[in-house]
């Protein structure tokens, strides 16, 4: 009964967190509530950070090879923790797929579907209120399963990716973007306190439960019979975008949305996949 208290407040922080900021950070960011993808040593400008968030897409799609033969690509899509809809969208029209979004923000789930309808695509893509815990579909429905940074917020990780592989048809791709913790070594119980005191920083300002590491997660999957894991640590890749999120709080809109959305940190990016 705790254990349930403690996820239905959890729940109730996320959806009003981004039921409060997601207005202000599409007006800033456009689509896509997520880190942009960077090139090495690239030459960044304030133009490209929307560039980058699509490069995010693509790269997450490259990394997880799926195929550019059109016979294979998937026709059908859920989106979890899908923000206002922007990869839902985005991957709706690349693959000419249906698409579904969850999201625990009922402002994120009407935002996502008015979205959807301006652009001539409500007939391919909708959206609606569901806990990825406990996802509303039948087993084996979905040829690509999505996750851009929503694994985050997930309070039991085991059941998230039980989840992710319950709902993905056979045969099908599931793609996992998401904050993480380092590995520890093979003589450490646990992260050092001063690591520990960090991340709980940014649980508090971001809704998080406890952090897992890039293994904990492959053993998860794992545990799964999922085939053709593999994993990557994308941080060199995102650090520009903080930055940038930084600068682009030097505007009215944009400190009020800091104030919002509590502090900025970097974090890892790492990528899940079974096909």
């Amino acid at each position: 009964m705790e254990q349930q208290k403690e996820k239905e407040k959890l729940q109730k922080g996320i959806a009003e967190f981004y039921d409060g900021s997601s207005t202000l950070w599409e007006n800033i960011w456009g689509d896509h509530m997520h880190h942009g993808f960077y090139h090495p040593d690239s030459t960044v400008s304030v133009t490209d950070h929307r560039a980058a968030q699509i490069r995010m897409i693509q790269e997450s799609l490259r990394f997880a090879s799926l195929s550019e033969e059109r016979t294979k690509w998937p026709k059908s899509i859920v989106d979890v923790g899908c923000g206002i809809g922007g990869s839902s969208r985005y991957l709706a029209k690349k693959f000419g797929a249906n698409s579904v979004g969850i999201t625990l923000s009922p402002v994120q789930a009407q935002r996502a579907n008015d979205l959807a309808a301006a652009q001539g695509l409500a007939d391919k893509v909708s959206f609606q209120v569901a806990d990825a815990l406990e996802q509303p579909f039948p087993d084996e429905q979905f040829d690509l399963v999505w996750s851009m940074e929503s694994g985050e917020h997930m309070p039991d990780k085991t059941k998230f990716v039980g989840e992710l592989a319950r709902v993905a048809a056979p045969g099908g791709t599931i793609i996992i973007v998401t904050w993480c913790h380092r590995d520890l070594g093979p003589d450490e119980q646990s992260l050092q306190p001063w690591e520990q005191d960090l991340l709980k920083k940014i649980c508090d300002a971001y809704y998080l439960p406890a952090w897992c590491s890039a293994a904990d997660y492959l053993k998860l999957l794992k545990s799964q019979s999922l085939q053709d894991i593999k994993s990557a640590d994308w941080s060199p890749f995102v650090a520009p975008f903080w930055p940038a999120v930084i600068r682009s709080a030097l505007t009215w809109n944009g400190l009020t949305s800091l104030l919002c959305s509590g502090k900025l940190n970097v974090h890892l990016k790492i990528i899940f996949l079974r096909r």
